[in-house]
């Protein structure tokens, strides 16, 4: 079995591939991490997701928004 006093092992970072850094844990540097938001924040990386129609599916007529206005 392992020690479990010991260290648990850093993966590299996932932007430049150095050792990862416990402060900024999964990355090395808080550039690193920075490059990363940087990346979610303007659209590089996306969820992959399917396209869905309307909620209330196709043909539903909005009954509940009759008589407001």
């Amino acid at each position: 079995m392992s020690d479990p006093t010991a260290a648990p092992r850093l993966a590299p970072c996932p932007i430049c591939g150095k050792l990862a850094v416990q402060q900024f844990r999964p990355f090395c540097s808080k550039r690193c991490a920075d490059v990363d938001l940087n990346r979610w924040l303007s659209g590089v990386y996306a969820v992959p997701g399917k396209e869905e129609e309307d909620e209330d599916g196709p043909g539903a007529d909005r009954a509940g928004d009759e008589g407001r206005g």
